[in-house]
């Protein structure tokens, strides 16, 4: 193994999240380092999770079991949870990677982040949004809702998401220069900095095609063949 690589420890809580997207998250984590821990929660007795089974020796996942020990509540993600501050503490981890839909880790994640490690998320947009906000970056597994859209709902969409509006304008403000312009890198890399922002959560590829499809801004080629992007205000229409 390759020791100038990061090393990544994966915790997948079996019981919420889809089995089907596991490749989709090795090739995001991939881009990070090489995974070093894979451990899957779930009660294994469970059909539900049957395809996570059939992933473990694919993958070199290693099982650990969780009974539900009362109705209606997890013991899955407490046992996740003092695995992951175990492994945080004892073992020589760059990256931290959790895969849940339901339940919230954010204070996992923000200690991990405390402890100066990056910290990935997968999970369904039903995901807690504090636990989805808190990781250095997330990633929702059920994106193709809204790949699958046409491009003039997708656009309609994204137009109306005053959280992302916001959040573009605020960075552009933050990185411009004396006439209102901001290179593209700077934005994406402010906006990183307070939120777990992945343009594909938002059915674009990057962070151009995505400016480029909402009609209040301007983007243009800087040097380099960089992008520069200005915050343009609508006019009101009389």
């Amino acid at each position: 193994m390759d020791e100038t690589k990061q090393k990544i420890a994966l915790f997948i809580d079996a019981d919420n999240a889809p089995a089907s997207k596991f490749e989709d998250v090795l090739s995001e984590v991939a881009k990070y380092g090489v995974v070093t821990i894979r451990k899957a929660y779930g009660n294994w007795k469970k059909s539900s999770i049957k395809g996570w089974e059939d992933l473990l020796h694919e993958y070199a996942i290693q099982p650990v079991q969780q009974y539900d020990l009362s109705k209606g509540k997890n013991a899955s993600d407490i046992a996740l949870v003092i695995d992951a501050m175990d492994v945080m503490y004892t073992k020589n981890i760059d990256v931290m990677c959790f895969v849940s839909s339901d339940c919230d880790f954010t204070p996992m994640v923000t200690r991990a982040l405390a402890e100066g490690k990056v910290v990935l998320g997968f999970g369904e947009r039903k995901a807690p949004a504090p636990f989805v906000n808190a990781c250095s970056k997330f990633l929702f597994l059920d994106q193709e809702s809204k790949s699958g859209e046409t491009k003039t709902t997708k656009t309609k969409s994204i137009k109306s998401d005053t959280k992302l509006i916001n959040l573009l304008r605020q960075a552009i403000e933050a990185t411009e220069d004396e006439n209102g312009w901001a290179a593209l890198g700077p934005v994406g890399s402010h906006i990183s900095n307070k939120t777990s922002f992945d343009t594909r959560n938002y059915g674009y590829k990057n962070l151009s095609t995505l400016v480029k499809a909402i009609d209040l801004f301007e983007l243009k080629r800087g040097s380099g063949n960089s992008y520069l992007v200005k915050y343009v205000r609508r006019k009101k229409t009389t």
